[in-house]
């Protein structure tokens, strides 16, 4: 039987690798492909390249394993174990040269609906200042960074000047006065609030305890699968509204005591 560290070793192998591609397209200049769920929803030539590399790499490896991607049909698990891929998170900073973008890569088992699988192994892979968060389930979570060196991950509950946020909004404009709207309700338990435009990085952050919480609406199952891993792994919560798991509805991730805070505010 695979264990989780053998699925996490692969996923990181993968994802350093398409990582690699990412950044040497994004080198060679990005060209939009399409749009998707809104005008500013967009596609490059790289995420499709970077997915179908990732997707191949897995047939070659994983052969029964079931794919979740954002970029291309789904495919069923004949062995239990389904790899959920965002071959790039952040693809608007990605096109524009913002240093905020990664791979994100989770094996999980189960149905492949957040709702019902258990996350197994993770790797969220930012080429762009080559920084790896990663975890295995019951093994603890790491960050593997040129800048900081290697370290275990561990959350950090907020201090008394209020925490530090992260969020994001969705590109349909009809959703927007609702998310700003619950930001205000957000605000009196900030410091601040940031704004960065990748799941994978908003939720290693908190992992990391360079950001005390996040929480956003509208995230598909590819942008939390990894980072609500490493989350849990150092120490963390991750859910959705008051006692649901992460969906579409609502992502919300913390350190426990603040994460209870936080939940109340954003479900009221």
């Amino acid at each position: 039987m695979t264990t989780p560290l053998e699925l996490q070793s692969l996923a990181i192998d993968i994802a350093r690798e398409a990582g690699a591609l990412a950044a040497r397209r994004r080198r060679e200049g990005v060209r939009i492909a399409a749009t998707k769920s809104a005008l500013a929803d967009i596609v490059t030539d790289a995420d499709r390249e970077v997915e179908n590399l990732i997707r191949a790499r897995l047939a070659t490896e994983r052969p029964g394993d079931g794919f979740l991607g954002e970029e291309s049909d789904a495919s069923a698990s004949g062995s239990g174990i389904t790899w959920v891929v965002d071959p790039i998170d952040g693809t608007v900073n990605y096109a524009y040269g913002i240093p905020a973008y990664a791979v994100s890569i989770a094996a999980v088992s189960g149905p492949a609906t957040p709702a019902e699988w258990s996350a197994l192994a993770g790797a969220v892979f930012n080429p762009a200042v080559d920084e790896l968060f990663t975890a295995a389930r019951g093994e603890g979570a790491e960050l593997r960074s040129a800048i900081e060196g290697d370290r275990r991950l561990q959350v950090a509950e907020p201090s008394a000047a209020g925490a530090l946020i992260a969020t994001g909004f969705g590109y349909d404009p009809a959703t927007h006065a609702g998310d700003l709207a619950r930001l205000q309700t957000v605000m009196p338990l900030a410091r601040d609030i940031r704004r960065i435009g990748a799941a994978s990085l908003d939720l290693t952050g908190v992992a990391a305890g360079r950001i005390d919480a996040y929480y956003e609406r509208g995230l598909h199952p590819w942008d939390h699968a990894a980072g609500a891993l490493i989350v849990e792994e150092s120490g963390g919560r991750v859910g959705g509204y008051a006692g649901e798991r992460p969906s579409r509805t609502m992502t919300i991730a913390a350190a426990p005591e603040f994460f209870e805070r936080l939940t109340d505010v954003v479900s009221a």
